[in-house]
């Protein structure tokens, strides 16, 4: 609907609208081992699943559909940002690991206070956290998991660095709009505004956010 009216507003050739598909994750790997079928079989489905439930419903195709597994030189690249800057950290297991603490303004989207929060997060836990807020952006995958090359070895991407790589190569370091359902402001929404800010901090990111 959002989409549409801003068409209608501002033109069609006025509004790009990303949608992502993350295409890697640990539930994906592991229902892969389970099952025996390959991480694109089963990704390919559910994305044709879901485009035709879309279609169905009348929702316009948006105008770029990136899959996570296509970024990962992006998401590494990021990620190597902000080890620089120091607001990232390498553990003894191989992890890189956000630090939550060095992002004051951490908690704001979803009006938490840093003492008062719990740790929340999709991906692995660490057990080297200087922090129990912070979270994960690389973390190693063994023979049976699907990884890629990097500087800390053989791994893949944490949930949340997926989100803000897609966004930073292509709608900019800052961009009008960034929606979502209301479960995803603590913590994903929340640690995609800190990891990107930190590594542009100039950038803005988002300027509003719309939770369904």
């Amino acid at each position: 609907i959002l989409f549409r009216f801003l068409r209608y507003v501002f033109g069609k050739h006025s509004v790009t609208y990303v949608r992502n598909f993350t295409d890697i994750d640990d539930k994906i790997n592991k229902l892969s081992l389970e099952s025996g079928r390959s991480i694109k079989s089963i990704t390919d489905e559910t994305i044709k699943w879901y485009k035709e439930d879309m279609r169905e419903l009348n929702v316009l195709e948006p105008s770029k559909s990136p899959r996570a597994t296509e970024f990962v030189a992006a998401m590494i690249k990021q990620i190597e940002i902000l080890i620089s800057k120091n607001h990232a950290y390498v553990d003894k297991f191989g992890h890189v690991i956000f630090s939550v603490q060095s992002f004051p303004e951490y908690g704001l989207l979803s009006h938490r206070k840093l003492d008062e929060m719990q740790s929340g997060s999709r991906v692995a836990v660490s057990e080297n956290k200087k922090d129990p807020l912070d979270f994960i952006l690389w973390k190693p995958s063994d023979n049976l998991t699907p990884g890629w090359d990097s500087p800390w070895g053989r791994g893949r991407p944490g949930w949340h660095i997926e989100c803000s790589a897609m966004i930073h190569e292509l709608l900019g370091c800052n961009f009008d709009i960034h929606g979502g359902g209301i479960d995803l402001v603590f913590p994903h929404h929340e640690n995609e505004i800190a990891q990107s800010c930190c590594a542009y901090p100039d950038s803005g990111f988002a300027n509003i956010w719309m939770h369904n």
